[in-house]
């Protein structure tokens, strides 16, 4: 399975993730108080691109980093 594209949309969360000055802790918290149940590792594996992530869990990072889909898919 071709995990290239899991890759760059994860680094653009991640990017998005630094530039709001969270860790990936903070950032599950946040995700997990609107209603999103990622953890901390699951926001990691999203990050390097080792977990697929759901259109609904994409919608919780945009909301969460109050960023567009654009900046988070290339």
């Amino acid at each position: 399975m071709d995990y290239s594209y899991d890759f760059v949309v994860g680094q653009q969360i991640r990017a998005a993730r630094e530039a709001c000055g969270l860790t990936q802790e903070e950032l599950a918290a946040r995700l997990q108080t609107s209603g999103c149940d990622l953890t901390r590792s699951a926001v990691a594996k999203i990050e390097v691109g080792q977990r697929h992530i759901y259109v609904s869990e994409l919608r919780a990072f945009r909301d969460t980093l109050n960023v567009t889909f654009d900046q988070l898919l290339p």
